[in-house]
């Protein structure tokens, strides 16, 4: 009964990409939702990124670097500095969910640079129960991670960077029942691996640049929520991005960037039963997948048809996300910004657009991101993002002309 309710839960206060396979032969679609634990991992938490419809692999760097891409950290201007970011996460469904974090980064090196991150995933108020008969308990479900990350400059305009990551899930949110515990939280540690390379453009009326990025993020132990049994633990989302941009001078002062990047989560689908599949044959796939490794998870995510029927090139291109993002900036103090995020019908239809603003002074960063979906009925519309950054330099800089004055 423990494992029904811990996988029942995971179902559904996890945020799942559903896939739905179709035969071309049939009309009929075939679900098979790739289910993943600790979900929250995949929400963008800053309002940059958000606000170019959740691109972030191989922008400019920026202070919220370490979730898009770690090894940005290593060209980025400035001796530290540290951003809190809030998102009230799916208010058209819940009032109650949110999501916290907070990053910083410091330059030890002209070439090396340090940084970590915290993000804190309220799931808000559940109420469950063992059977039918049992008055309902109110549990708050929460989920957390704290990572750090090195990244180096390897060679010129190229980097790298890793990173580590704990993570803790706790479904009952600390909750008990007749003295037991109704659920056991979960953990894991996984791991970043991240490249980018940028290169300048030099326009006769204004300078540029072009970038390119991946992150292979989050890879590492299944989050066990139960005694040990496979069937009670979960994925974690592992996941692969591809990041590219150009960003072009009008002027000296003002500038366009166009930003792309591809998503594919590193995860097989669960196995459904395919047309003349016997049931045995399908509890094997079953067993296999409840007992498959995350390493050999991410590679069959490539090539696996939850039905069993033959590899299909197309639908495994339609299990790509893809988001292109817009950011024009004037003296890099005041930007705005576009983006759209598309994922296909068969992967669970999130098609929004996105809008953004920011500010950046000598010593704070206010960033601010706002979702409208395309799609009907989509549990993201009207979702806000909202950054504040404090720059490390600025703050010295104040900090020594406010020491001055009291001088003179």
């Amino acid at each position: 009964m423990k494992n029904k309710i811990t996988i029942a839960l995971v179902a559904l206060i996890t945020l799942p990409l559903g896939v739905l396979a179709q035969n071309d032969e049939t009309p009929v679609e075939v679900f098979a939702p790739i289910t993943t634990g600790v979900s929250f991992l995949t929400v963008a938490p800053d309002a940059r990124g958000g606000g170019m419809g959740d691109v972030g692999g191989a922008t400019t760097p920026d202070e919220n670097s370490q979730y898009w891409n770690p090894s940005k950290y290593a060209f980025i201007n400035g001796v530290g500095g540290a951003t809190v970011s809030y998102v009230p996460w799916l208010r058209k469904i819940v009032s109650d969910i949110d999501l916290v974090s907070a990053s910083g980064f410091y330059k030890i090196k002209d070439v090396q640079t340090v940084a970590m991150s915290f993000r804190f995933f309220s799931i808000g108020k559940v109420l469950v129960k063992k059977s039918a008969d049992d008055t309902p308990l109110e549990v708050k479900p929460y989920d957390l991670a704290l990572d750090a990350s090195y990244s180096r400059i390897l060679a010129k305009g190229f980097s790298m960077g890793v990173a580590l990551r704990f993570i803790w899930s706790d479904l009952s949110g600390g909750s008990t029942v007749h003295d037991e515990q109704y659920l056991t939280p979960g953990w894991s540690i996984a791991a970043d691996i991240s490249g980018f390379y940028t290169k300048d453009v030099n326009f006769a009326w204004g300078k540029g640049c072009g970038s390119f990025g991946f992150n292979i993020s989050n890879i590492g132990k299944k989050i066990d929520y139960g005694n040990g049994d496979s069937r009670s633990s979960a994925f974690i989302p592992a996941n692969l991005r591809l990041g590219g941009s150009f960003k072009m001078p009008f002027d000296q002062y003002n500038h366009l960037s166009l930003n792309v990047d591809i998503n594919k989560l590193l995860v097989p689908a669960r196995p459904v039963q395919g047309e003349g599949e016997t049931q045995e044959e399908y509890t094997a796939r079953l067993n296999e997948y409840y007992d498959m490794d995350p390493i050999t998870g991410i590679f069959r995510s490539f090539a696996d048809m939850p039905d069993n029927s033959k590899f299909d090139f197309g639908y495994k291109i339609k299990q790509l996300n893809f988001s292109i993002g817009l950011e024009y900036d004037y003296k890099n103090m005041f930007l705005a910004r576009i983006g759209y995020y598309n994922e296909s019908k068969l992967n669970g239809n999130r098609k929004y657009v996105t809008f953004g603003a920011g500010f950046r002074l000598n010593v704070v960063v206010l960033d601010v991101a706002y979702v409208l979906s395309v799609a009907k009925n989509n549990p993201l519309d009207q979702t806000l993002r909202f950054t504040l950054g404090f720059n490390m330099a600025g703050l010295k800089k104040l900090a020594s002309n406010d020491r001055n004055e009291e001088g003179l």
